[in-house]
């Protein structure tokens, strides 16, 4: 094979650290940001929070004074001048002492997520319970096997069979029964219902556990014992039957059975809340919406004007060139920001200017559009407006949404039009909200009601939209009770 040299001209996209910087900071939710930004003001001695308060004042001490200021760009690509005395810096220890003071003595700059106590969970909850409980030390044993293999909803995950099993290598001579006995103990702890084997029992345990006397205990008792497929199934003339009820007697049965918990573990089960924070607002004003970049997500960042200026041009010590490294990336980082507030705000602006029927009406109004329709306006690539539409939040007057929610696949209409699947499904929802009970609509009898509005929506396109919202079908929906 002979080798030869050839020269060749083309055009490539060279992913530069700014351009991956920038990507990365994109395609960030907004907590995810927040963390970013605080990791870069404790590694970069050149960036600071630019506090607007601060920067108002220093407009109003010297209203005239000019000065360089081409490195103070902030986030938001404003620029700021320079104070003519600049404030002495603290030292690391007085920083840590301060904090230190104000988290003992102050409790207005502490934030109130975090008095919060330590969350409660079901295993605490049952755990203080087992240590209130007279208890002789097998049978503590026994009843510390029998919590740990509780789950979340408050179920036993082992049999009691395998629980025994699981004991008989840690106590000797133990019996089955003796499993059972504690067993039935921990079945009476708070929440009614714990330690259920399966749901029939978990049931059985909160009718017992209400007062003598109770109206229609005994046969919710029975029913849940004996007949719980039979309510699975609705067959009302069955159950009037075996219970030896009349039909109002019946009603007030079930009606009993509903108070109860399926899941009693889950009230006991607190978790962490969890925040969405919008990315922007839209609001309406003089008739039009608005779309505004929420303030609070990022602080505004700025160049640090003592740092900066202690940076000498020709000098190529260590220090020096330290400092200007981390102006350099300082500068990336906030032209960064800058360009992902640009592009959110563009895009956020484009989606509500073609889905301002939901904005107006809802769900319901919900246009067809994809990735493509914005990024053909907007002459950015597919991928740019995936990563903007992903894990950010809009604040409309029908609730904080996704952007991913605005896009949506389309079906034809009779007069030739488009209508979103969101709608649809949206349709779907109302129509079944609005169901008689007794008389469930068929997924048949929803395309058809579709088909009145002119949408032409295909019976097995309506069960995949009904699943996907995780509704029943007509027949599991059906209540004669």
């Amino acid at each position: 094979m002979k080798q030869s040299l050839h020269l060749r001209l083309g055009q490539q996209l060279a992913m530069t650290p700014q351009l991956q910087q920038a990507i990365k900071l994109l395609q960030m939710s907004t907590l995810e940001l927040q963390q970013e930004i605080q990791q870069a003001l404790e590694s970069n001695m050149m960036l600071e929070v630019n506090e607007e308060e601060n920067t108002v004042q220093e407009a109003e001490i010297t209203p005239e004074k000019k000065v360089d200021n081409t490195d103070l760009l902030t986030s938001q690509g404003s620029q700021t001048d320079m104070p003519d005395e600049l404030p002495i810096d603290s030292s690391w220890d007085d920083v840590y002492e301060y904090a230190m003071e104000s988290g003992a003595n102050s409790a207005e700059t502490v934030e109130f997520e975090t008095q919060r106590s330590k969350s409660s969970t079901l295993l605490d909850h049952l755990l203080w319970q087992v240590e209130l409980t007279s208890f002789s030390e097998r049978d503590h044993a026994i009843a510390m096997a029998i919590i740990d293999s509780i789950n979340e909803d408050g179920y036993l995950s082992s049999s009691p069979e395998e629980i025994f099993q699981g004991l008989q290598s840690q106590l000797d001579d133990l019996d089955f029964d003796e499993v059972n006995a504690v067993l039935h103990r921990v079945q009476n702890f708070d929440p009614a219902g714990v330690a259920a084997i399966d749901l029939k029992d978990c049931l059985r345990l909160q009718i017992q556990q209400l007062p003598e006397g109770a109206p229609y205990k005994e046969e919710a008792l029975t029913l849940v014992t004996r007949y719980l497929d039979l309510l699975a199934t609705h067959e009302q003339s069955k159950l009037m039957r075996k219970l030896g009820v009349t039909e109002r007697q019946l009603d007030e049965v079930v009606a009993l059975i509903r108070t109860l918990d399926p899941k009693p573990g889950a009230q006991i089960q607190d978790s962490d809340s969890e925040y969405v924070i919008p990315d922007v607002y839209v609001v309406k004003q003089n008739d039009k919406w608005q779309v505004n970049l929420n303030p609070d997500i990022a602080p505004k960042l700025r160049i640090n004007p003592f740092y900066s200026s202690m940076i000498k041009r020709a000098d190529n010590s260590k220090d020096n060139t330290c400092m200007k490294d981390h102006l350099q990336e300082a500068r990336w980082f906030i032209k960064s920001l800058h360009s992902r507030n640009d592009t959110l705000l563009r895009v956020a602006r484009c989606i509500v200017e073609k889905q301002t029927g939901f904005l107006e009406h809802g769900s319901i109004a919900m246009k067809s559009m994809v990735l493509r329709d914005i990024a053909e306006e907007l002459e950015l690539h597919e991928s740019t407006i995936s990563r903007v539409t992903t894990q950010k939040f809009m604040h409309t007057p029908n609730g904080i949404v996704e952007f991913k929610y605005f896009f949506s696949s389309h079906v034809s209409t009779e007069g030739g039009g488009e209508c979103s699947s969101t709608a649809i499904r949206a349709f779907i929802k109302e129509l079944i909200s609005n169901e008689n009970l007794a008389k469930p609509l068929s997924d048949s009898k929803i395309a058809e009601l579709l088909k009145e509005k002119g949408i032409n929506v295909a019976r097995r396109t309506i069960a995949k939209y009904r699943e996907a919202m995780l509704i029943s079908s007509s027949s599991q929906r059906k209540r004669i009770l």
